[in-house]
């Protein structure tokens, strides 16, 4: 999954289409995310010791990740992400339309020195 936390995403498709937010928190194992602002939904809690008060919460579900697409900080535009490999072997995402670094993956491998 090419998409991390703190990234700028656009929803594409349901009621919340065209909205771009950012994403607060990714679930690698079942394929979804969570956004800010988007799939909100009320939850009637009843009164107990862990909300004295009761009534209605809103919170935020989440959505596959296929449903959203980053936008690239350089170019502004909504685009696929793609990996590339530095020389000293870091990992980087790409994007597809202007090929600019989004941001790294993993750090440069230590490669030993020849002698």
């Amino acid at each position: 999954m090419r998409v991390n936390k703190n990234d700028l995403v656009v929803v594409l498709t349901g009621p919340s289409r065209g909205k771009r937010t950012k994403v607060t928190e990714v679930d690698h194992k079942a394929g979804k995310v969570t956004l800010e602002g988007v799939a909100i939904v009320k939850k009637h809690v009843r009164k107990s010791r862990r909300s004295p008060r009761g009534g209605q919460l809103r919170l935020e579900m989440p959505i596959s990740v296929s449903n959203v697409q980053v936008i690239c900080p350089k170019c502004d535009t909504p685009t696929r992400v793609g990996v590339r490999f530095d020389d000293s072997g870091a990992k980087y995402r790409v994007c597809k339309k202007c090929k600019a670094d989004i941001s790294q993956i993993s750090p440069p491998k230590n490669t030993p020195k020849a002698l």
